[in-house]
């Protein structure tokens, strides 16, 4: 003799169980799919809610009524399920929309769509002495001001803003001075406008 719920069952209590169970499937299994077809977008979530009904139906096996009050009791409960169901489907919605808006910042453009770019920007950089050429980074991919990069390198911040002036104007002509604006430079995502960094 085992136990379920704190309660002993006996072999025949549970064959007699079992056979209610079935009794009770065989005869509401079509309605209660019909009944829940009709109120979902995909029938994947009618079996959802079929097969979590009789699951309430099998635990609760000695709450449900006979007769004719079977099958709506099965509604009721089917009832609730479909209630739970659509709060859970909203709830993945939401934080889903949620994702997607984090990740519409959190993602990093795909190199690849910028290749042609970064080539032509490698090759303009090679073309700078390694001191402009520190100017330039210091400037676009640290994001660093003149005053900034003067104490990094440490020189007069009038020095720095001569020295960047004139290692742009080498750049936009490594570049072939194709602007990306009026009077901008397009290195990688940085635009560098002429009055940059002044």
């Amino acid at each position: 003799m085992r136990e379920a719920w704190g309660v002993p069952v006996t072999p025949s209590a549970r064959a007699h169980r079992e056979a209610r169970f079935t009794s009770l499937y065989d005869a509401n299994f079509r309605a209660l799919l019909a009944y829940s077809l009709r109120r979902v977008d995909q029938p994947e979530d009618a079996a959802d809610v079929v097969a979590d009904t009789m699951l309430v139906a099998w635990r609760r096996l000695d709450d449900v009524p006979s007769g004719s009050q079977t099958r709506l009791w099965l509604f009721g409960v089917a009832r609730r399920v479909l209630s739970n169901q659509h709060r859970s489907t909203d709830r993945r919605e939401r934080l889903a929309e949620r994702l997607r808006d984090q990740l519409s910042f959190a993602v990093m453009p795909d190199p690849a769509d910028d290749v042609a770019d970064v080539a032509l920007a490698d090759a303009a950089l090679a073309q700078l002495s390694a001191d402009d050429r520190e100017l330039i980074q210091l400037t676009l991919w640290e994001g660093l001001p003149p005053r900034d990069i003067a104490s990094v390198l440490g020189l007069p911040a009038s020095t720095v803003r001569t020295r960047l002036h004139r290692a742009r104007a080498q750049l936009r002509a490594g570049l072939g001075d194709v602007p990306g604006g009026a009077g901008h430079v397009r290195v990688g995502e940085r635009m560098l406008a002429p009055e940059e960094g002044r």
